[in-house]
C-alpha cells in the first residue's frame, strides 16, 4: 500500500527519516476494521514522532492520527485516533495505557488504516473529506478544552495563546461561534489577522499587556507563553493546557497560583462521543476547519516541511 512513514528518527533533522512509498499491509487485531482513506491531515504529533516519540523497535511506522474514509460496509466515517487498551471501559483518554494511531499501530497517511470497530464516527454529508479529516486531533482537542474542561460559559472573556496553530485556530473559530469574547495572541501579524476573520474580538502580540484580566486562558504553547498565561488570569481564573509545542514550562509561579486561587487544568485529545458532538456542532453552526493547503499524499514531504518551518495557518491535508 502507498504510505507516508517514518523509517528513522532524528531530533536534529526529522525530515531525514520521512519516506513516501510502498509498505506491506499490516492487518489489525481481532475486532478491528479496515477503512479505505479519502483524506488525512498533518499534526505536530507527526513531527514529534520523527524527532523522538518513536523507537527503533516501532519502525517503519505509518504516520498520521487524522483521517476520514469509507468502511467495509460503504459508510462514510471519521477515524477516532485514541486507541484504548483491551478491556478498558469509559473515557479512553483516561486510560494510562492508551495510544494514538501511528504510535503502536499504523496511522492514517496511507491507502487504508485498521482501527477498532468502536473508533468510527459517522461523517456528516455537510463536511467535505478534507474538512472531516481535519477533526480528530487538533479540532477534537480544542472542542474538549472549550466545552468539557473549561469552567467558562459563553459570554466570558477568554485568551487563546499562539494564533495560527491547529488547536488555537479551532478554539478561536468555535469559541466565537459559541458566544465567547475571544482574545488571541501571536507574534505573526498574518496569524493575528486570521484570528480576526475567525471571530476574535481582539488580537495582541505575544506577551502584550492586556486591557483586563481574563476568565480562562487556553495554552498549547507551553514554555514561551506560560508566564504570560498566568499573569493574564483574573483571581479565581483557570488555565487549560493541552500541550507544550515550545517546550515544558521551566517553573510555575506558585505564589500567584495559590494567592489568586488559579486553576490549572490539563486536557488531552477527546472521546469518540466528543468527536461526534464536534461534528454536530460544526453542522449546526456552519463553522468549518481552516485548511492551510491540500496536497496529494505523494507530496506529503512538502506539507511536513511547511509545518517544520512554522509557515502553516490551519490544517495541512493530504488527499488519497
Amino acid at each position: 500500500m502507498r504510505a507516508v512513514y517514518a523509517k528513522s528518527v532524528s531530533a536534529d533533522d526529522p525530515l531525514s527519516g520521512l519516506e513516501v512509498g510502498e509498505l506491506p499491509d499490516q492487518q489489525g487485531p481481532d475486532g478491528w476494521e479496515k477503512i479505505t482513506l479519502k483524506a488525512s491531515a498533518l499534526n505536530h504529533h507527526d513531527l514529534f514522532s520523527l524527532r523522538s516519540v518513536l523507537s527503533s523497535d516501532d519502525l517503519p511506522m505509518v504516520l498520521g492520527c487524522d483521517g476520514a474514509g469509507i468502511d467495509a460496509d460503504g459508510n462514510e466515517v471519521i477515524v477516532h485516533a485514541v486507541v484504548a487498551s483491551p478491556g478498558w471501559r469509559g473515557d479512553e483518554t483516561l486510560d494510562p495505557r492508551r495510544t494514538l494511531l501511528s504510535e503502536r499501530h499504523y496511522g492514517t497517511m496511507a491507502d487504508h488504516v485498521w482501527v477498532p470497530a468502536g473508533n468510527k464516527v459517522p461523517k456528516p454529508a455537510e463536511l467535505s473529506w478534507e474538512e472531516a479529516a481535519s477533526l480528530p486531533t487538533s479540532w477534537l482537542t480544542a472542542y474538549k478544552m472549550l466545552f468539557s474542561v473549561s469552567p467558562a460559559a459563553p459570554g466570558s472573556t477568554i485568551l487563546i495563546q499562539g494564533a495560527g496553530g491547529g488547536v488555537a485556530t479551532a478554539l478561536t473559530a468555535m469559541a466565537a461561534a459559541a458566544g465567547f469574547r475571544v482574545w488571541v495572541t501571536s507574534r505573526s501579524e498574518d496569524k493575528r489577522n486570521l484570528a480576526l476573520t475567525l471571530g476574535a474580538a481582539a488580537v495582541f502580540e505575544d506577551g502584550a499587556r492586556l486591557p483586563e484580566r481574563v476568565d480562562v486562558v487556553f495554552d498549547s504553547v507551553g514554555q514561551a507563553t506560560w508566564a504570560h498565561s498566568l499573569k493574564s488570569l483574573r483571581p479565581g481564573g483557570a488555565i487549560v493546557t493541552c500541550g507544550a509545542t515550545s517546550g515544558s514550562a521551566a517553573s510555575t509561579d506558585l505564589n500567584r497560583v495559590f494567592f489568586t486561587q488559579l486553576k490549572v487544568l490539563g486536557s488531552t485529545m477527546g472521546t469518540r462521543e466528543e468527536l461526534q458532538r464536534l461534528t454536530r456542532f460544526l453542522v449546526a453552526t456552519g463553522v468549518r476547519p481552516v485548511i492551510d493547503s491540500v496536497l496529494p499524499l505523494a507530496d506529503a514531504r512538502t506539507g511536513f516541511a511547511r509545518m517544520l518551518d512554522g509557515d502553516v495557518k490551519g490544517k495541512v491535508v493530504f488527499t488519497h
